[in-house]
């Protein structure tokens, strides 16, 4: 017995053509990694508020008597004094060890000096402090990210530094919108 084979032709529609099914699987496609990809975000985070130490205020009384140092020698450092400044960041991580501002304020001070490459590791210092801190003001991720970003910059990693500097300015705008955090700035 021999089989018969039934063969149906289909004639090809806007529907059925080959050309608009591979158009509308693409399109899928694309939607789908669009959603995918831009999803969670699809908008720029929002900016986050400006924060300088002297918006610290709560703490023992080693760390507001640290925290007031830090604020002078933001204040001396503005002032063109950096050698001075210095002195005050220090004198304030001996009150108080654990201060991640403090930490913070030198990582500045060394990533706008000449040698900025010292700055990396007060950032890491500080970040690990400030994981342990109970109320962290969301201000303080972009002076990290824009640090951290900076320094990578200088030291000739400009992809990874350019990143984390865009991030820095999106977040806080009014004070990286110049690529660099100065002194009055975080104070």
């Amino acid at each position: 017995m021999r089989a018969s084979r039934h063969v149906t032709s289909v004639t090809p529609t806007p529907a059925n053509s080959p050309v608009v099914g591979a158009i509308l699987v693409v399109i899928t496609v694309q939607l789908a990694l669009v959603g995918c990809v831009a999803g969670a975000g699809r908008f720029p985070p929002a900016p986050v508020s400006p924060f300088g130490i002297t918006s610290l205020d709560s703490g023992d009384p080693a760390r507001r008597a640290s925290n007031r140092l830090l604020v002078d020698g933001l204040r001396r450092d503005a002032e063109g004094r950096p050698a001075v400044a210095l002195g005050l960041y220090q004198r304030a991580l001996q009150v108080d060890p654990i201060n991640p501002y403090a930490f913070l304020v030198i990582a500045r001070h060394h990533a706008e000096g000449v040698d900025p490459e010292r700055a990396l590791s007060f950032l890491d210092k500080a970040e690990a402090l400030l994981d342990r801190e109970p109320d962290v003001p969301r201000g303080v991720e972009p002076h990290i990210l824009g640090l951290r970003g900076s320094v990578l910059y200088a030291e000739g990693q400009h992809a990874e530094g350019a990143a984390l500097l865009e991030r820095a300015r999106v977040l806080a705008p009014g004070s990286w919108s110049d690529g660099r955090l100065s002194a009055s700035e975080l104070r």
